[in-house]
């Protein structure tokens, strides 16, 4: 039996979210008013931002195994506003306190602004249904 490789390392996860995300906020910042679709797209950042903050750990076991405590640390800390705002998000989508979204909003893009996405890109719309899954989990 041949060896089973993940070609979906953590970092291609989470530069995949992030691109993601930022297409989200976009779309979000264009909406007129609040509808189901604004919902979705919310909803999507605060799972997007939590699953983020999923993979950093995984990402710096490699560098605590060799000794890298410092370089794993600063790692940490450079992902940890996605906890926060994450959470921060998810718990306005669930009371759907549309203030807090826009403003938890404008600081994610704040911290991935430097995140550019073509006008034709392929990221379709992964926020679908996001709002069902954020009140089911």
């Amino acid at each position: 039996m041949s060896r089973v490789i993940n070609t979906e390392t953590a970092g291609k996860v989470r530069n995949h979210l992030v691109r993601a995300v930022v297409l989200s906020i976009r779309e979000l910042m264009q909406q007129p008013e609040p509808n189901q679709e604004a919902l979705d797209q919310a909803a999507f950042i605060a799972l997007a931002l939590l699953e983020i903050y999923e993979t950093v750990d995984s990402s710096v076991q490699a560098w605590e195994k060799k000794g890298y405590w410092v370089k794993a640390d600063r790692f940490r800390m450079e992902w940890d506003w996605t906890q926060r705002l994450g959470e921060t998000m998810r718990k306005a989508v669930l009371g759907q306190d549309w203030p807090t979204i826009a403003m938890t909003a404008a600081q994610t893009a704040q911290k991935l602004g430097k995140i550019t996405i073509p006008e034709r890109h392929r990221l379709g719309t992964p926020w679908t249904g996001a709002y069902r899954t954020l009140r089911q989990g």
